[in-house]
């Protein structure tokens, strides 16, 4: 590993082949990144796809609701259990890896257990549609997180193959699930079918790496990881928590049928957000492992990382442009005519946003946790600012250019923050693998 006191010796003849052979694996790994995140975005959007076209838009909004509350969730066991994973045991011994998987996935499931059991609870007391679509969640939340908890466990050791199975897996679990929701036709039945196909993945994950979660060893490992763990759950659920809080705000000053617009135009952006996430399992392992390295690299990655994500929305969503009517509406049915009007600002938003996660991924790897909980917490802000306050004056369509304008803003802040980190280099130290 490399120290803060260690040169990097410049490249010769005989580091030649070397550096040769580590770009091709970087290839693979980056590779294998967006295999699996393209098995799991097109899963996602043809769910999300079957969904609309079987409830419509009132019933889809509250299928969304579902979703995004699972991705608060979803964050909260990242920023605890998963987060410091690739920080701190990327390319570790095997040893080491494993057990800091058997902590970091036991928090995962510890995680999934109780905020699955509150939603659970919730769920009758809510009543309506609502209601009955929470209680599913609230029961199939942990397989859900412990399924994703796996898929960032493979990235670390750098075994993106075992991740893109884990998620075809779960592809292939959701087929009859799927059809036993449509015939059932409600909220509940779609979000019973999506987790407990998860439950499945997660099943196979135990079977594939060899480890089982350990529940017990959770309080260890956040004890352990408290100083990047905790602050990584503030930025975590801030991002999720803002874009739950945009969606509820949206349907009480809309109503709930512009929360489905806005989730059918993020579909439409779906096989282009497949890549960006498909990088983001990898970018901050990669990240880490460029600072060990070679640390006068990693600006250089992280802007070839966030302009090529940029560069690479905006194309999407140009194309997206020339869709005609007909082909929209086969897709996503009667929320097209709606989701079709956003287009435009989802696509510069989700442009924003990916040219900000390269210098994220930056200040990941730097371990500077209190320069990225600082953009984050602005970030979030902004985005519920601008999401409502756009909602407030112009509707569904003015909440989507408010977030756009708040994301574009938000990146600008992680660059600076991420040229003053790099400064600082000297200062700080590179992230320790710590072993139990």
């Amino acid at each position: 590993m490399t120290t803060e006191g260690e040169k990097t010796a410049p490249p010769t003849r005989e580091t030649a082949p070397a550096g040769r052979s580590a770009r091709r694996a970087l290839a693979g790994r980056l590779s294998w990144g967006l295999a699996d995140q393209a098995a799991s975005s097109i899963s996602n959007f043809v769910v999300g796809m079957y969904v609309a076209r079987s409830l419509g838009v009132t019933a889809f909004g509250v299928f969304s609701l579902a979703w995004v509350t699972y991705g608060v969730v979803l964050n909260v066991s990242r920023g605890l259990a998963t987060d410091p994973l690739v920080v701190r045991f990327s390319g570790v011994p095997e040893d080491s890896w494993r057990a800091a998987v058997v902590r970091s996935t036991g928090t995962a499931l510890g995680v999934g257990t109780a905020i699955g059991a509150v939603c659970a609870a919730a769920g009758p007391a809510v009543g309506g549609r609502v209601g009955p679509a929470f209680l599913c969640l609230g029961l199939t939340l942990p397989g859900l997180l412990l399924q994703d908890a796996w898929r960032f466990s493979f990235f670390a050791a750098g075994a993106g193959r075992k991740a893109f199975v884990n998620d075809l897996v779960w592809c292939v679990a959701l087929v009859p699930a799927m059809v036993v929701a449509a015939h059932v036709g409600t909220v509940a039945a779609f979000v019973l079918a999506w987790g407990a196909s998860a439950w499945v993945a997660a099943g196979y994950g135990c079977l594939q790496s060899g480890v089982r979660p350990g529940p017990a060893r959770a309080r260890g490992w956040l004890r352990e990881q408290r100083d990047l763990g905790y602050r990584y759950l503030v930025e975590n659920v801030s991002l999720s928590g803002a874009s739950q809080l945009r969606a509820y705000g949206l349907g009480a000053i809309v109503g709930v049928g512009a929360v489905g617009a806005v989730r059918g135009a993020e579909l439409l952006m779906g096989p282009f957000l497949a890549v960006l996430m498909g990088l983001s399992l990898v970018t901050v392992p990669e990240a880490a492992r460029v600072l060990r390295q070679a640390p006068h690299r990693l600006r250089p990655f992280c802007l070839l990382l966030g302009g090529g994500q940029a560069g690479a929305a905006l194309l999407w969503g140009g194309a997206l442009l020339l869709v005609p009517d007909r082909l929209g509406e086969l897709a996503l049915g009667d929320v097209w005519s709606s989701a079709s009007r956003l287009i435009v600002p989802i696509t510069l938003g989700v442009a924003g946003a990916g040219l900000g996660t390269g210098a994220a991924a930056g200040l990941r790897a730097l371990g500077a946790a209190r320069r990225s909980l600082r953009c984050q917490l602005f970030a979030s802000a902004a985005y519920v600012g601008g999401g409502l306050g756009g909602a407030a004056a112009a509707g569904t369509v003015g909440s989507a250019w408010g977030v756009a304008a708040a994301t574009v803003g938000g990146s600008a802040l992680w660059w600076l923050q991420l040229r003053s980190a790099l400064r600082e280099r000297p200062l700080l130290s590179v992230p320790e693998v710590r072993t139990p």
